[in-house]
């Protein structure tokens, strides 16, 4: 397996992945910036929710703009290969840093991309058909080793084959939740939509869901029957993105399950895009082989097996906490838990003090309607904002001010019931890895991974 690993392949494929890869960021950004979601999101709010551990991740006001402006440019470097190695850090920290600055705003496509990213600056992506590999011919080579595309096949199965896994519960398998309370929602659409109306259309959906993710990455990575795999991958992200408003994420994984397709078929759209430019064939042509050095090398296997080893591991963090996952989301997040619940929920906070002063906080005042939502149903975005009021009611007459919460959350269309005791003092309790014994124990059992 190793000397296979080490040994010598096409570069077209990963060129055409960074290509594509760039490119799609490229255009996500414009269209983030033409929507208006980056003051929506990230100069409006008032106040924002870090993630554990990076609380030094700061909103930057209307240098924001600047931020996503390095994003785009650095996206659209990477697609040209130019600057590549430069132009990759600088992906990968900008679109990293946007995805830190409030939890609220988190989705497993951006910790996809971010992770992506991070693979891109340690691989040789533009010693083939780039512009550094025009400008520099030192750079420019034809072969890289097989390690290079493997590593991207590895992380693009783990990915599906995780969500698989996730899906292995009684709710998705047998309960066909959450797609029981969605799909109905969709019945008005064209052609389909009746379809939403019927029981048992739920339940397929659920089934072939899981069986996708389970199935996928073997069917891609096998030869004879990648071709029916691929327009199985089309069809379902397709579907996916018609059915759920969740932005590019489709069109991005449907771009990389090309990585899987021969060095070959890569050629030829190395070919054909080449024909386009009016390039060089000798540019095109090229059986040089990328040889890096062996200080590189050495860099490179060892971050590469702890991030392996870190993705592996980081999605069964949750077997450390006890309690129902789905409700306490402790180890929920970069998990690959793909729209696997329904969560809605209600919170109310009082703020008291030993002098008698008490208040029932008006959540608009503070926070977002994205916010307000997203931190109803989840603890720890709950104790970051009780703590937000505790600061702000100290600088507003209250000494020592104690935050309560009254709170009821709705998992999965079950009746709601208590998220958080509500004789527990929240301005008292501290974030940690620990498990936060102030959510109520769940009333029922979701059964599975």
């Amino acid at each position: 397996m190793f000397k296979t690993l080490q040994s010598y392949t096409s570069a077209a494929p990963l060129a055409v992945f960074r290509i594509a890869f760039g490119t799609m960021l490229f255009l996500s950004i414009i269209r983030f910036w033409s929507k208006g979601w980056i003051g929506q999101l990230y100069i409006k709010p008032q106040y924002f929710f870090p993630f554990y551990g990076f609380e030094f991740i700061r909103p930057l006001g209307e240098y924001t703009y600047f931020l996503f402006a390095i994003c785009g440019i650095a996206a659209l470097l990477v697609a040209l290969g130019l600057f590549y190695r430069i132009a990759s850090i600088g992906l990968f920290l900008s679109f990293t840093y946007i995805e830190l600055i409030d939890k609220s705003t988190y989705l497993n496509h951006y910790y996809f991309v971010s992770i992506i990213s991070f693979m891109l600056i340690f691989l040789p992506a533009h010693v083939y058909f780039s512009v550094d590999a025009c400008r520099n011919k030192t750079v420019h080579a034809g072969q890289i080793p097989v390690w290079c595309i493997f590593s991207i096949k590895a992380m693009v199965c783990i990915l599906y084959f995780y969500a698989g896994l996730a899906k292995l519960n009684s709710d998705w398998l047998l309960n066909a939740l959450p797609l029981r309370i969605w799909l109905p929602a969709k019945n008005d659409m064209p052609v389909i939509g009746f379809l939403f109306n019927y029981e048992w259309i739920p339940y397929v959906f659920s089934w072939f869901g899981c069986l996708y993710d389970l199935s996928i990455p073997f069917l891609l990575w096998n030869k004879k029957t990648r071709p029916l795999a691929f327009i199985a991958v089309v069809i379902f992200h397709i579907l996916t993105a018609i059915l759920f408003p969740i932005g590019m994420f489709p069109y991005i994984m449907i771009v990389t399950a090309t990585i899987f397709f021969s060095g070959h078929f890569h050629q030829n759209i190395i070919f054909k895009l080449g024909s386009v430019l009016r390039l060089p064939v000798s540019f095109l042509i090229n059986n040089k082989k990328y040889s890096p050095t062996r200080l590189s090398t050495n860099i490179v296997t060892v971050t590469f097996t702890i991030f392996f080893l870190l993705q592996l591991i980081i999605p069964f963090r949750y077997l450390a906490y006890p309690g129902e996952l789905f409700w306490t989301e402790e180890g929920y997040r970069f998990s690959w838990r793909v729209m696997l619940m329904e969560k809605a929920g209600y919170t109310q906070f009082q703020i008291k003090d030993k002098s008698g002063k008490s208040l029932i906080v008006n959540n608009n005042l503070f926070l977002t309607t994205l916010q307000e939502k997203a931190m109803s149903t989840q603890p720890d975005m709950i104790l970051q904002y009780s703590h937000i009021l505790r600061d702000y009611y100290t600088q507003h007459g209250f000494e020592n001010p104690e935050v309560y919460v009254d709170s009821y959350v709705a998992l999965n269309g079950r009746m709601g019931q208590p998220l958080i005791s509500p004789d527990v003092n929240l301005a008292a309790e501290t974030e940690s890895f620990q498990h936060k014994s102030w959510i109520t124990p769940f009333d029922n059992e979701i059964k599975g991974f």
